[in-house]
């Protein structure tokens, strides 16, 4: 099985879906080299010691889909829907895993026949295009059961019904190898802010964003970890601030944070990375806060569509905490977690 990855959290699910025996035995894990902390965060989970049968490479990514079975993190991505579009031969069996709240868009799309293109992108015609046909081919796949979603967020009922009469197999987890790995260097402070890439994107003002922080900062010691994604200049400022230490972007937040315990906490604004750490950390008691926007923080470039898209990870968490803390409360039982 070959594995193409462009984000920490990708790499993370193409690891859980080789651990959990999707891919046949064998995996080689390829972090594209232009993506920003993609090395560093290849070399924090292989310090953690890696599943038995899984290699990554950091490098180029394939200018063609690799035989076999494939797993892929990104279906909204232009070189893969280029790739599966013009391939001869369609892989024998994709899996996908996560990343982010796109992978919730990524299904409404599957189940309504819409395009394979970006809430965030301005897509013209001939992306449309590729969307389209890209969305063709991968409901193609499905229907003759070549796809699995492998996947930690919660799915809508209806939607986890759709996709298996679509022909999907959903196969959820709950980051069950990486609860195994040993754990190091927890951050001490009583809070902790996961950074987010809102700013560095354009879609909230950075003055309003670093107010927040601020505000958090005047309470407490704080650990604030950038998102990989980050405005240079917003983090400075919060290094500046008493009280404040500021990590590099990196390592997966899954990895740096799973060692949390009660009587920490873990703030942020809404995204994927408060459903991921609500699995790993609502057993032990530590609560994952993901803060919601005001009207007046969101740039003009915001649609009221993506606004509710991107907000959609508070409610996400809010259904999993109960779950994760009941499930793993159990003696610690790593079965494969709902989804």
């Amino acid at each position: 099985m070959t594995a193409l990855v462009e984000s920490p959290l990708q790499l993370l699910g193409a690891i859980e879906a080789h651990a959990a025996g999707h891919s046949g035995g064998r995996t080689l894990v390829r972090a594209r080299d232009d993506v920003p902390a993609l090395r560093t965060a290849a070399s924090a989970v292989e310090a953690l010691g890696l599943p038995a049968g899984l290699d990554i490479v950091v490098g180029p990514g394939p200018r063609h889909l690799p035989d076999g079975t494939v797993v892929v993190g990104d279906p909204f991505s232009g070189a893969f829907q280029s790739a599966l579009v013009r391939a001869p031969r369609t892989p024998e069996h994709l899996v996908v895993v996560d990343d982010g709240t796109a992978t919730l868009d990524l299904v409404r799309r599957l189940l309504t026949g819409a395009p394979l293109v970006r809430l965030t992108a301005a897509a013209g015609p001939l992306r449309w295009t590729l969307g389209t046909l890209a969305a063709r081919r991968l409901t193609r796949l499905a229907r003759s059961g070549r796809v699995t979603l492998c996947t930690a967020l919660p799915l809508d009922p209806a939607d986890r019904d759709g996709l298996r009469e679509l022909g999907v197999v959903v196969a959820g987890h709950g980051f069950e190898w990486l609860r195994t790995r040993p754990q190091s260097d927890v951050p001490q402070e009583a809070t902790v802010v996961v950074g987010s890439a809102f700013v560095a994107d354009g879609l909230v003002h950075a003055d309003r964003y670093a107010a927040w922080v601020s505000g958090i900062a005047s309470e407490g010691p704080v650990r604030y970890l950038p998102h990989r994604r980050h405005d240079p200049l917003v983090t400075a400022l919060f290094a500046r601030l008493p009280g404040v230490r500021v990590d590099a972007p990196g390592a997966p937040v899954e990895v740096r944070l799973r060692g949390l315990r009660r009587g920490q906490r873990v703030v942020s604004l809404p995204s994927t990375s408060a459903v991921t750490l609500t699995r790993l950390l609502a057993p032990h008691g530590v609560p994952v806060t993901p803060h919601a926007v005001p009207d007046s923080w969101w740039t003009d470039r915001v649609t009221p569509q993506l606004r509710a898209h991107l907000d959609a990870a508070r409610t996400l968490a809010a259904r999993v905490a109960p779950a994760a803390a009941a499930g793993c409360a159990a003696a610690g039982s790593l079965a494969p977690s709902p989804v």
